[in-house]
């Protein structure tokens, strides 16, 4: 099935200067002295479009006035465009503010139409941005029903009934002769289609034939697709001073999801990230805050990578106020497929794991986050350390320098810190009732110089069944007639 969605934004030249404005925000952009963008309060103080500037600051003297950028607009229509490529790498650019996108192999990847409208309407209103979508069997036909706002159109029949009742000023190559239309009372572009072709293409060209032609499918549509290049790196300029770290989710959300539909556009996953935090220039200039994010398990959704940056965020004391942001994959590798197993794996997949792993690492602090890190030691409280977790746990590799002898001997699960002295009563070690050793002897000889041990390990076996690891220390040179010293070191689970 081919479907095309055209996502139109109407509102671009006032959100490229306003992405976060709302109903009380009085803001209007002027091109050539004129107005040809209003936010609400502007329209209800009476402003409207075409209007110059003398006229806008007599009805709205606290509007805030801004000119008319088109590199920056075209700069946020191409962010736009990079987290489109989320949903299909066939993302074009047309005219007026308008993307087009093929989703005809997405829908079932996405649930169908009316779901993935959904995720692209909030895609983009995470972006900040409003935007009309519309879907038809062409790209002319969703490009003209996106720029009316006219809905959805899943046939060619039902789309030719909308396109008939859309009205001609939408084409651009109709414009200038709108005069003439009205005067022959054609105003639709059914009644466009409706005239005499010969006639038509002398008096306005073949461009007006051009596009009603290729919005009801009967000529081949051509594109320069948008492609994500060999690397990411992109910049938000912020429109304020921003002393609070939280107050950075947003802008950093808006740098992700372009991150997002640049990885999957690739095929690729994001192993390290880095977000430069930039803040004031001139004679009170600092250099930029650096956040690293590194991830044990390479990933390109941008819901782990956002709940990382609220955690790093949440902790961060900005020096100085930031006034733009600047996010950068350095590390990225082929996209590793989905698990094809059938049925899931008890206690969440591996991917999981490792997510909560950089989650807590992010929360608390990688010092307070450790794990097990085994030696080639014999003596039980030498035979592992506790180092940074670095996003990921201990894992065979770890496990395997250990003696492959002592991996096979029964080991207590609580190791105390420090050996307990154990009394004797009735030459037997005393714990709460007297010790009976359940286990052959397990001699452990160590340690270099004045760390050296020399120890006799049993299983001890107390009155309530309860098991112990316990051992006799050997005293060098006095043999067997020197009183024996016995230890608690660990307890049996």
């Amino acid at each position: 099935m081919r479907l095309w969605i055209g996502l139109y934004l109407p509102r671009l030249p006032l959100e490229v200067f306003c992405p976060n404005w709302s109903d009380e925000q009085c803001a209007v952009v002027l091109e050539h002295e004129r107005a040809v963008a209003l936010s609400p309060q502007a329209r209800a103080a009476g402003v409207r479009l075409g209007m110059r500037r003398g006229g806008v600051l007599m009805l709205a003297p606290q509007a805030r006035l801004h000119e008319r950028a088109a590199a920056r607009e075209a700069e946020a229509l191409q962010a736009v465009a990079m987290a489109l490529l989320h949903y299909t790498p066939l993302v074009a650019a047309a005219e007026e503010a308008t993307l087009l996108m093929d989703v005809g192999a997405s829908l079932r990847l996405f649930g169908g139409v009316r779901a993935l409208c959904r995720r692209i309407d909030a895609s983009v209103r995470a972006l900040g941005f409003s935007a009309a979508l519309a879907c038809a069997p062409t790209a002319r036909g969703a490009w003209l029903l996106a720029r009316a706002d006219a809905g959805r159109a899943l046939t060619m029949a039902s789309m030719a009934r909308r396109l008939d009742r859309l009205p001609g000023a939408l084409l651009p190559p109709a414009r200038p002769y709108l005069d003439w239309f009205e005067g022959i009372g054609c105003l639709t572009l059914g009644q466009m289609r409706g005239l005499p072709r010969p006639g038509l293409q002398r008096r306005c060209g073949g461009a007006l034939l051009a596009m009603l032609d290729g919005a009801h499918g009967q000529t081949a549509e051509l594109f320069e697709w948008i492609v994500a290049p060999a690397s990411f790196r992109a910049r938000l300029e912020l429109f304020d001073r921003v002393e609070n770290a939280d107050a950075l989710l947003f802008g950093a959300r808006r740098l992700l999801l372009q991150m997002t539909g640049w990885l999957c556009a690739r095929q690729c996953a994001v192993e390290r990230v880095s977000l430069l935090l930039e803040h004031e220039r001139g004679r009170e200039a600092r250099p930029p805050t650096l956040l690293d994010i590194a991830l044990a398990e390479p990933t390109w959704r941008d819901e782990h990578l956002l709940r990382l940056l609220r955690e790093r965020l949440a902790q961060l004391s900005l020096a100085a106020p930031v006034i733009g942001l600047c996010l950068e994959a350095l590390q990225v590798q082929p996209m590793a497929p989905a698990s094809a197993s059938l049925f899931p794996e008890p206690g969440g997949s591996p991917q999981e794991r490792q997510r909560l792993f950089e989650l807590l690492v992010a929360r608390l602090g990688p010092e307070n986050v450790l794990k097990a890190a085994p030696r080639a030691d014999y003596r039980p409280e030498e035979a592992n350390a506790w180092v940074p977790l670095r996003g990921g746990a201990g894992g065979p590799a770890a496990q395997a320098q250990l003696p492959a002898d002592v991996l096979s001997m029964p080991r207590p699960s609580w190791l105390l810190a420090k050996p307990v002295a154990l009394l004797m009563r009735g030459h037997r070690p005393f714990y709460g009732s007297p010790l009976k050793m359940a286990s052959a002897p397990e001699r452990i000889e160590a340690g270099w110089w004045s760390q050296a041990q020399a120890r006799d390990y049993f299983i001890a076996e107390g009155q309530d069944h309860a098991h112990y690891w316990v051992y006799r220390e050997r005293i060098g040179g006095a043999g067997e007639q020197a009183e024996p010293r016995w230890y608690l070191h660990g307890l049996f689970g």
